[in-house]
This record gives C-alpha cells, sequence and structure tokens, in this order.
C-alpha cells in the first residue's frame, strides 16, 4: 500500500510555488514600479457556502487564495514561517515590522508563539498582495486602510438550508448543533487572540448578508467597494498576466 504524503510536505511544497511567484512580482515591480495589488479577507457564518464566490472573486481579480488550514499550517511551523517573511523584499520587511509594531501596542494580544507567527505569515501575504486571505482574524491583523474585510451572513434558517442542500447534514439537528459548534469556536478564537467579538460589524467594511443576494451580485458588490476602498493607489487588476493560484490543501 502506497505511503500518502504528509499534509505539511504537501502545504511545504504549495508553500514554495507561492515564494517563487512572489519573488517574480517583486522582480517586475523593481523593473516597472506599480502600486501593490489589493487584499481581500473573507469572513463568514458557518452554513454560508463561499467556495466558489472566492474562486469567481479570485479568477476576475487575479488574485491568490489562502485558506484557514493553509495559514495554520504556516503559522504553526518556525520554518514555513521564517520562509514566508523571507520572502518579502528589504522595503516591505520594514513595512511589515513597523505595521506588527503598532499592531503591538494598539492591541492586547496575548504573548502566545502561534499569535506571533500568524501575524507575521498574515503580514507577509498582505504585505505582498494580490490575495484573498480566510479567516484566522487577518481582518484585525492588516491595516484597514489596505485591506477590504468583509463578512458573509445569512439567518439560521438559511444556513441549515444550505448544509442540508449541500449534503454536509443528514438531519436539521445536526445542522443546528455543528453551526452551533463552529459560531462557538469562531467567538472564542477572536476572544482569545484578538479580543474582539467576531460579529462586531466595526471590524469589517462590508457585512454582506447573503440571503436573498445571488453569488454574482455579491461578488460585484465587493469588486465596487474594493474600487472604493482608500488607501495607496493601485495599479489595474489584469496588468499582471499570471493567473492565480489557489492556496488550499
Amino acid at each position: 500500500m502506497p505511503i500518502k504524503p504528509k499534509k505539511t510536505s504537501r502545504v511545504e511544497s504549495i508553500l514554495e510555488d507561492q515564494v517563487v511567484r512572489w519573488q517574480q512580482r517583486i522582480d517586475r515591480r523593481k523593473k516597472a514600479p506599480a502600486a501593490k495589488p489589493p487584499v481581500i479577507t473573507i469572513s463568514r457564518q458557518p452554513g454560508v457556502p463561499y467556495d466558489s464566490l472566492i474562486a469567481e472573486l479570485a479568477s476576475s481579480l487575479n488574485l491568490d487564495v489562502f485558506d484557514k488550514e493553509i495559514i495554520n499550517a504556516v503559522a504553526e511551523s518556525v520554518k514555513m514561517s521564517e520562509k514566508v517573511v523571507a520572502a518579502l523584499d528589504e522595503k516591505t520587511r520594514s513595512a511589515l515590522d513597523s505595521w506588527l509594531e503598532v499592531l503591538r501596542s494598539n492591541r492586547y494580544l496575548l504573548p502566545d508563539t502561534y499569535l506571533i507567527h500568524l501575524t507575521k505569515v498574515i503580514g507577509a501575504i498582505g504585505e505582498q498582495g494580490g490575495a484573498i486571505i480566510i479567516g484566522r482574524g487577518a481582518n484585525i491583523i492588516l491595516p484597514p486602510d489596505t485591506t477590504l474585510r468583509i463578512r458573509l451572513v445569512a439567518p439560521l434558517g438559511t444556513r441549515i438550508a444550505n448544509m442540508s442542500k449541500e449534503g454536509q447534514v443528514s438531519s436539521i439537528d445536526e445542522a443546528q448543533r455543528f453551526i452551533s459548534k463552529k459560531e462557538a469556536e469562531q467567538r472564542a478564537y477572536m476572544r482569545k487572540y484578538f479580543e474582539v467579538d467576531i460579529d462586531d460589524p466595526v471590524q469589517y467594511d462590508l457585512v454582506i448578508n447573503s440571503q436573498y443576494l445571488p453569488e454574482e451580485q455579491i461578488v460585484s458588490i465587493i469588486k465596487s467597494a474594493l474600487k472604493q476602498k482608500p488607501g495607496p493607489k493601485r495599479r489595474r487588476f489584469d496588468e499582471d498576466q499570471q493567473q492565480p493560484s489557489k492556496m488550499t490543501s
């Protein structure tokens, strides 16, 4: 029986490819300076579907997608965390250090090893730009003036129906238990590491109720908000011909 490759090894391989892409992007900027491509963070309530929505955003805006499993794996590994930060050039690394210092001085973050790595990893991804980051408190870690922070919500009944439709659960009771458990985990995570309420609308630029909005309209709303987001002037999204990569495991 063949031995299945370890998940960590697969993540390291994905990361190696991404580091090469970042270096190529830096080299292009040095030859023809351009504004940093956008960064979007996505937070969602359990039971709100978002896979195809994120795929559409990534494809149309030419962004890389970093899901929570990738972020966790990198944040929990000193080796991979250092590799991500090392992928920055000196100028952006200095900007990252400055922002993380501001973050530490203005928020009551716990001196946790995981959190230190997490902030560096997400901060480095944010400095590279051109990314959609899923969960893990990225909306808190990254500078709000250069990050579009999205929260996707829906009524409980709609979320239960979504899970049933997708075959994720066998009964309404199971869906309710799953959603309740996941919501409690999300709240605890944000409270523990960032001392904020995950449902506080002030922590986001857009809170979108997906109950009646079709996916294409949500994508359109996010794109429109991205164009209006203040901060450094951004280049046109179609200037970079490199295809987006999906950083999921």
